[in-house]
């Protein structure tokens, strides 16, 4: 997949008087990635993709709100200098202080938009997209979407389609696609909760007479991508994730399925999968009171044990609110609009794709840079 739609020789030949010069502070983290990507084609102006190396101690600038370059490894980073651009788009804690070096070296005229949760206060930023579970405060320069943003569109589910149709088409229909995250927060997924997620998936496809299309994450444990493949007794297409792999399946998967099964431990993926407009079950992670739902779920199995998980949920409980997120604000967002149902609770409806949250955060930036109507 290429990083950029345009070459970076071809940058200067396109940019126009009212076309933005854009840079992308890559993202270390995939899912941020994406959506910054998302944003950037939305808007149609070509781009500049920065990548960073960081240094072990980058968490310090951040921290003291620095505005400088010392988090990162110059000598393995994409260059950072004149000509300025005029807008940024960025993600993450460790990019903040770079942003911010960027926007003084071009005398203040460099807007910055960032991404999910901003670590410096929202009024650091020239705009803040960011959704519920990070409860930002309401301020002008906020815009609370209702989820993430993605890449998911009609033509590219049906040219994945038509790429996948092939290989898929001895599987017995529906399809129904598994998507599988990992720990996440307060919520662990492990062997317990990988043996809930297999047999409940079983018995799905088993009712409707269909197959399984199961791929994990780059945050699934080996030990849950072994479990569920060995438990799973349906006709099934099984992937194991790797990284840097071209044949990765995942669009593949939300193209063809007929149903979505996703893990509710990741916002991104709950997203993309909102977006194909097919039936989506949530899979909850926890049982009894560690729940997702924030009640007793009758399926038993118990829940995996989680050091991480045990301290995320005392952050919450007692730390910081910035210091954390929560999740089930998202979860019950989309049950109440009747986006998702909850694995076992029901059958989901089709629905319109939703393409308002792309439209809204396009409209801001658009404004932002003075090309608003």
């Amino acid at each position: 997949m290429s990083k950029q739609p345009f070459p970076n020789n071809q940058l200067s030949a396109l940019q126009t008087a009212t076309t933005p010069r854009l840079w992308l502070i890559n993202a270390y983290r995939a899912g941020e990635l994406s959506q910054m990507r998302a944003l950037a084609e939305a808007l149609g102006w070509p781009w500049e993709e920065k990548q960073l190396v960081y240094r072990k101690g980058a968490f310090r600038t951040n921290l003291l709100r620095g505005s400088d370059l010392s988090g990162i490894d110059l000598s393995h980073s994409a260059p950072l200098n004149a000509p300025w651009p005029d807008l940024l788009i960025s993600a993450g804690m460790r990019n903040e202080p770079v942003c911010r070096w960027i926007r003084n070296q071009s005398g203040g005229k460099t807007r910055i938009v960032h991404l999910g949760r901003p670590w410096a206060d929202p009024e650091q930023f020239d705009l803040v997209i960011t959704t519920p579970q990070y409860r930002l405060p309401l301020r002008p320069n906020v815009l609370q979407n209702t989820l993430p943003l993605h890449r998911i569109n009609a033509r590219l589910l049906r040219d994945t389609r038509a790429q996948w149709s092939g290989q898929l088409a001895q599987l017995p229909k529906p399809l129904i696609a598994v998507i599988v995250g990992g720990d996440s927060g307060p919520y662990a997924l492990g062997i317990k909760a990988a043996r809930r997620l297999a047999r409940q998936a079983c018995e799905l496809a088993k009712a409707k007479g269909g197959s399984l299309l199961i791929t994990t994450s780059a945050r699934t444990r080996p030990a849950v991508s072994h479990c569920l493949k060995a438990i799973a007794d349906t006709p099934m297409a099984f992937y194991q994730w790797r990284a840097d792999d071209s044949n990765n399946p995942y669009l593949g998967y939300l193209a063809m399925a007929d149903e979505l099964i996703v893990t509710a431990d990741s916002v991104s993926m709950l997203s993309e999968a909102c977006a194909t407009g097919k039936p989506l079950h949530m899979f909850d992670l926890g049982t009894g009171k560690y729940s997702m739902r924030g009640e007793s779920d009758r399926s038993g199995g118990g829940n995996d044990f989680s050091l991480s998980a045990l301290a995320y949920r005392a952050l919450m409980r007692w730390g910081w609110q910035r210091l954390s997120r929560d999740i089930t604000l998202i979860h019950r967002q989309l049950e109440q609009s009747g986006r998702v149902c909850w694995l076992g609770a029901a059958t989901p409806a089709a629905l319109d794709t939703d393409d308002s949250d792309r439209q809204r955060a396009v409209s801001r930036v658009r404004e932002l840079m003075g090309l608003a109507g």
